[in-house]
């Protein structure tokens, strides 16, 4: 009798072990990728637009770091800097400054979202991590979308 009970004890620890989470393997496997976005690879990303997104103008523009900071321009410190976006336009070249006009928008101030008035088509938006004197930490610290304005 010892020896079944221990049997069903095992069996039973066997089943709780190996148990899914509740929810289809899709819905699951969802929740990893959206985690996974913003939380364990280190650069920039846009919370919003999406890539490919259809919006209208002004476009809401919400930005996101991981693996620095984000802290107003003016000074150099390791790890830390600000966004800016380029309209238009590609990665800005490491340890170039940003250039600053109406196509390369600083967020010196250490702002993470912004409007931008867009003429209707499509543009593509690319955001640039640059360090406390605007200078460009690379295509790594980069991301690119294309959106398109109605």
């Amino acid at each position: 009798m010892k020896k079944i009970i221990l049997g069903i004890s095992v069996i039973s620890m066997m089943f709780a072990c190996n148990s899914k989470p509740a929810g289809t393997n899709e819905e699951i496997n969802q929740e990893v990728v959206e985690g996974a976005a913003s939380s364990n690879e280190a650069g920039v990303f846009f919370r919003s637009p999406e890539e490919g997104a259809t919006v209208t103008s002004p476009v809401k523009v919400e930005m996101g770091v991981e693996g620095m900071t984000v802290e107003p321009a003016g000074e150099l410190h390791e790890g830390k800097g600000h966004h800016h976006i380029v309209i238009d336009g590609g990665a800005i070249p490491k340890g170039t400054v940003v250039p600053a006009d109406s196509l390369n928008i600083h967020f010196g101030k250490g702002q993470t979202e912004t409007t931008l008035d867009l003429s209707p088509g499509k543009h593509t938006l690319t955001l640039q991590f640059a360090d406390g004197l605007h200078q460009s930490y690379g295509e790594e610290w980069s991301k690119t979308i294309e959106i398109t304005v109605e």
